[in-house]
């Protein structure tokens, strides 16, 4: 490594230059990992945060720590050229709006300075090595700021050289701990013959369950109702599942399932499981080994991926004015400034929606797997694609929410909203609301036929004009009930609910006028 590799005098620490002064709206995180090193890069847009640039390279540095807890110069040459790269995209950003940490293998490292010292003269920046519990608290602040929960949490995220869990409620940890297991140290020390066999993967789970035993009861008695997994391992199960035909919902069940399959490869080089990305084959079976002494140790029933981890809990520490915040609040509001949409007319449609949804909530179970929530914001979005063009824009505003990162909202939950706005009006798509996997088929239709009945009642987008509606339901029969003589009155809304009628009668609803 050449030692002459310090940064040019206009990305020195605390010093911005003209070309900076205009990015500071953009910020900057990297994480140097035991696995990977990444960089975050974002710009704040309309009271939101908006990806620009992610970069990531698997740099592997706990493998260079022996049993002495020294860094080897080939692991810190390889973090080194890592950073190197980073460096270019950091010219641009005010030092102020930078920040680096480094984790389990840098707290662990006794010449961990050697490695600091080329890598802050290769960045320009100080880095900072937080300690085990400062990286839980970070990791489940980015999951708070990403994903939208009124239930207590729990929080996994395996690294390459420690684990971390968090219970929290809101934006506040609860209970915090870092173990000392990852996938690339538990990778290292049974699976170093390169065999995927049942002695080796029992002896990671048998390793990894011992360590959880000084943690499982407190967490247990946490009182945690949800769990979501924060890190590469969790993300790969779930591209597994996916790809597999299943929904992402993780279980002990299909973890050991994954596990069989693994096992007939024999031999990690012949690791191919469909769903499994090429980068993450190294420490698939040991991550696999941690997650499996997890679900077992805590009882977890099932866990998802959450939205943000480590980067996004540094990231939003340094943005004060989009701290404690409703998750899912903010990206709503910040979609309804980027695409125009009509706030008062989105209001009114929420409103009409929810007054239906509030008559057949117990009889239609709508506050299950936030039923009432994800239809607000269906009503508040579904006018989401009208700035692109009127004839099409439920596809627009479908196809918006797909291919954007939404925080406050996990996959899944993106789904439904994409199949409600897709479908708010016009010919409905049964194919695409069976596909999404946050709930039932059948709750999700419900919520589809009341978003379609809302817009039509609240066409006219005026207050005043809005009929007072009764709504009832015999199974799935719907009957909507107006004032009387309001139909003839209205000659255009008659028309209009008629034909919406016809929609949902040709796609197997019955619905009535009186």
């Amino acid at each position: 490594m050449d030692q002459d590799r310090s940064a040019p005098d206009h990305v020195k620490p605390g010093i911005s230059t003209p070309e900076q002064s205009q990015h500071e709206d953009i910020y900057a995180v990297i994480d140097l990992g035991s696995n990977s090193f990444h960089m975050l890069m974002v710009k704040v847009v309309g009271g939101s945060v908006q990806v620009i640039g992610r970069v990531k390279r698997k740099v592997r540095l706990a493998a260079g720590l022996n049993d002495s807890l020294v860094l080897s110069k080939k692991a810190m040459t390889r973090g080194w050229e890592c950073l190197a790269l980073f460096a270019e995209r950091l010219q641009d950003i005010p030092s102020q709006n930078i920040r680096i940490v480094g984790t389990a293998t840098l707290r662990l490292a006794r010449n961990v300075k050697t490695f600091l010292n080329e890598a802050e003269k290769i960045l320009g920046h100080h880095i900072e090595i937080i300690s085990g519990e400062e990286e839980a608290r970070l990791i489940y602040l980015g999951v708070a700021h990403t994903s939208s929960c009124e239930a207590n949490r729990l929080v996994i995220d395996i690294g390459g050289a420690s684990t971390e869990m968090v219970v929290g409620s809101g934006f506040s940890p609860l209970l915090l701990a870092s173990l000392n297991m990852g996938c690339v140290t538990y990778l290292d020390r049974y699976f170093t013959d390169g065999l995927l066999t049942e002695d080796n993967f029992h002896a990671a789970i048998a390793a990894a369950e011992q360590e959880l035993d000084s943690i499982a009861t407190s967490f247990l008695a946490a009182g945690w109702q949800i769990s979501v997994g924060a890190s590469g391992t969790v993300q790969a199960m779930q591209e597994i599942l996916v790809a597999q035909g299943q929904d992402e919902v993780i279980t002990l069940a299909r973890l050991e399932s994954i596990m069989q399959q693994a096992l007939v490869c024999g031999q990690l080089e012949h690791l191919s499981l469909v769903g499994l990305a090429q980068e993450r084959k190294q420490v698939f079976p040991s991550g696999l080994a941690i997650l499996i002494a997890l679900f077992r140790k805590l009882h977890i029933p099932g866990m998802t991926l959450s939205g943000g981890a480590l980067r996004e809990g540094v990231l939003y520490g340094m943005l004060p004015q989009l701290q404690h915040t409703d998750v899912r609040n903010r990206t709503i509001a910040s979609l309804m400034v980027r695409y125009y949409i009509d706030e008062q007319h989105a209001n009114r449609v929420a409103d009409m929606a929810l007054q239906l949804a509030l008559q057949l909530q117990t009889q239609w179970q709508l506050s299950k797997f936030e039923g009432l929530s994800m239809l607000r914001s269906g009503a508040l979005l579904h006018e989401l694609g009208l700035l692109i063009e009127y004839k099409n824009h439920h596809h627009h505003g479908a196809y918006i929410i797909s291919h954007t990162e939404l925080p406050g909202f996990t996959r899944a939950q993106q789904q439904l909203l994409m199949a409600l706005v897709y479908n708010h009006r016009a010919d409905i798509n049964r194919d695409i609301i069976a596909r999404q996997t946050m709930t039932s088929v059948l709750l999700a239709v419900r919520l589809t036929r009341l978003l379609r009945l809302a817009v039509v009642l609240s066409m006219r987008r005026r207050h005043e004009v809005l009929p007072e509606v009764q709504i009832s339901a015999q199974a799935e029969s719907l009957t909507l009930t107006l004032p009387a003589g309001w139909l003839e009155q209205h000659p255009l809304m008659r028309a209009e609910l008629e034909q919406e009628v016809a929609y949902q009668q040709q796609a197997g609803w019955l619905l009535q006028l009186k």
